[in-house]
């Protein structure tokens, strides 16, 4: 590779570095990609060998936000000697605390359109070809269902010229199974793509562009799980020293109140404060943290972070007395527009439903919230107006979108009333404000119910030993 340093471009500024004004420094490093503003993102270019020619070709980075989902690094190779190319993507994040499965059906073709986002840890597989993309053999890319399949065929079909020489018989198998890999692409047969990703930093496309991870596509199911320790092995995250350690890093309350503490005083009183990085620009932040006192229902670890350089703000609320010994349902019903000042804790646990609207919010997907119930869905309507690259380029989707937003603008306005909130945590420590206490609220309706074995699991209580050790 030569050395490009000393070169400068036509406005006299160094390849591949971009100017350091006031504006840039201001700037979020990682800005909404959409088609209104593609022109303004700007890409750093770099002189790159290429390993096919070892002519220098140009590398470009784009550092973006895909909306709903978290920052991705666009990394593109072109080499203009030979034509060699080469496309992939890397997460700007760190590995999320569960893993997360998505499993799509196909029925006809145009549902091969879906787009993907593909992390490095992920596995992309066909059960019914027994078929599979393990991890690592495939860099993270962005890509449709059709792509991913398409880029295998290519790299089955690269290398059969070889092996018809060689390894006749194993050429022959491989031809067969290349046969039966584009065949689905017709969708004569209905089947399942699944993607499992134990890094969670994986996405995939919802087509109906309403709800929050594809809730209401009855096509695209999705699971969040506890890893198992191999996965965190493979993951790099595991330090067998600290096994036993809390993922999150955050005291219970007992430790905040007792440990390390000498005085008699309770730290109840007091906000802590802990350097972090503001996850919009990653620039220098802090987050507070105080334990707050929910009154009818149980202590709770509030975490408020407001970056000085971007204004980023969020809020996440983890319970302080860990996992009750069974789930909660509540239920409201909106009779009143005063009913959305109501206080509501979602917990990172819990999932929450508006019946009426056909809208879920998966658990793990707000993280946890306090807020009003207008504060909750307004950042819902948020979320859900914001650029939406997988929504916006499909007229009939933006429609069902800005449908929903206006049904949902109507419920924060009050004027939409006579719908349910419900609120189902197997965790037990989601809440909502009684207006009554500590009488019963005649529009609320509290179920707590023995957890299922499948929700024991999806919480790790089925990995904790209390016997024996």
């Amino acid at each position: 590779m030569e050395n490009d340093e000393g070169k400068t471009n036509p406005n006299g500024e160094a390849n591949g570095v971009l100017p350091a004004t006031s504006e840039t420094l201001t700037q979020p490093l990682f800005r909404p990609l959409s088609a209104a503003n593609i022109e303004e993102l700007e890409t750093s270019e770099l002189e790159s060998l290429c390993l096919s020619c070892h002519e220098n070709g140009v590398t470009r980075l784009l550092l973006t936000k895909i909306p709903m989902f978290r920052d991705i690094i666009v990394i593109s190779f072109h080499c203009p000697h030979c034509g060699n190319s080469n496309n992939e993507i890397q997460e700007n994040s760190p590995t999320q605390t569960d893993g997360v499965e998505y499993t799509v059906a196909i029925n006809e073709p145009t549902d091969l359109n879906r787009l993907v986002v593909k992390a490095n840890h992920a596995l992309l597989k066909i059960p019914s070809l027994e078929f599979e993309i393990p991890p690592g053999t495939q860099k993270g890319s962005i890509n449709t269902l059709e792509g991913f399949i398409q880029m295998s065929i290519s790299e089955l079909e690269q290398d059969q010229p070889a092996r018809k020489e060689q390894y006749p018989e194993i050429a022959a198998k491989i031809d067969d199974f290349i046969k039966r890999l584009s065949s689905i692409l017709k969708v004569e047969t209905p089947f399942n793509i699944v993607i499992d990703d134990p890094s969670g930093n994986s996405f995939v496309e919802s087509k109906t562009g309403v709800g929050i991870e594809g809730s209401t596509d009855d096509k695209l199911s999705v699971k969040r799980y506890k890893r198992s320790e191999e996965q965190d092995k493979q993951l790099g995250i595991i330090d067998t020293s600290t096994k036993g350690e809390s993922s999150d890093n955050i005291p219970s309350a007992h430790t905040l109140e007792t440990g390390g503490v000498e005085s008699s005083t309770s730290i109840r009183d007091e906000v802590m404060s802990f350097g972090t990085e503001c996850p919009n620009c990653q620039m220098p932040a802090e987050t507070n943290m105080k334990l707050v006192d929910i009154p009818h229902f149980k202590e709770v670890v509030l975490m408020a972070l407001n970056c000085d350089y971007c204004g980023h703000k969020s809020n996440e609320i983890k319970s302080g007395s860990g996992i009750s010994d069974k789930g909660k349902k509540i239920e409201l019903r909106i009779t009143d527009p005063t009913d959305l000042s109501r206080d509501i804790l979602k917990s990172e646990t819990a999932s929450m439903y508006i019946p009426e609207l056909e809208f879920e919010v998966k658990p793990g997907t707000l993280g946890g919230r306090f807020s009003t119930i207008e504060g909750i869905l307004t950042s819902i309507k948020e979320q859900l107006a914001g650029a939406n690259p997988f929504v916006t380029g499909d007229a009939s989707s933006g429609s069902k979108m800005a449908e929903f937003i206006k049904k949902l603008d109507e419920v924060i306005k009050g004027q939409k009333l006579n719908i349910h909130i419900i609120l189902d945590d197997p965790a037990g420590n989601s809440y909502l404000q009684n207006l009554y206490a500590p009488d019963e609220d005649p529009e609320m309706k509290i179920l707590e119910y023995d957890r299922t074995f499948e929700q024991n699991d999806d919480l790790g209580l089925n990995d904790i030993k209390t016997e024996d050790y």
